[in-house]
């Protein structure tokens, strides 16, 4: 069942060039989940990557801000259809942790704290399209924001940046996650308004 709280006042601007199609203009930040928030201490936080042959890379809460971390500044769409512009994250690109990742695969699930699941094409998520998130304007990442850290994949509707990441899982057959299996399309294009299949 979602999870929805404060952040509604929006206003229409389906003319605004910035704006995917069908999208609202917010300058709040809408917090939108498909379970309780869970409650992650960064001493226990992991993240792994699991290749299609079962082979694991871990890191630990330490181990990832030990790498090199970007500045983010991007656009992020809702597909309850709210976008909020100039957003800014910092955290770890996945073409970082992926130099450890020995895969043939195409395709990823992302699996998050607290059971979440979404599915993401590895064209989405290399070539400087994803990070590992664990600021946000300056700040640590708030718990309700999917604090310590969540995946984003900005160019895509949001539903795809998984919060409390805990791990991707990769696959050669793309297999829906958790809103993909209830009608939401397998991609998630904002400016093609993939919302559902």
């Amino acid at each position: 069942m979602a999870v929805i709280s404060r952040g509604f006042g929006s206003h229409r601007r389906e003319s605004d060039p910035d704006l995917p199609p069908g999208q609202y203009l917010t300058a709040d930040f809408p917090v939108l989940s498909a379970g309780p928030t869970p409650q992650i201490d960064t001493d226990e936080w992991t993240f792994g990557i699991r290749n299609e042959v079962g082979h694991s890379s871990v890191w630990t809460w330490e181990q990832l801000h030990s790498l090199p971390a970007e500045d983010v500044h991007t656009d992020i769409h809702c597909v309850t259809r709210w976008s909020k512009l100039g957003t800014s994250w910092r955290g770890v690109s996945l073409d970082t942790l992926f130099a450890e990742v020995n895969t043939s695969a195409e395709f990823a699930m992302a699996h998050s704290y607290g059971g979440y699941t979404t599915n993401v094409a590895l064209e989405d998520l290399l070539d400087g399209n994803a990070w590992i998130a664990f600021e946000y304007e300056g700040e640590p990442l708030d718990p309700e924001h999917g604090g310590p850290a969540r995946l984003i994949v900005p160019h895509l509707y949001f539903w795809k940046s998984a919060k409390w990441i805990k791990g991707l899982t990769l696959m050669h057959d793309d297999e829906p996650g958790f809103w993909e299996q209830n009608g939401y399309s397998m991609h998630g294009d904002p400016w093609a308004e993939e919302r559902y299949w």
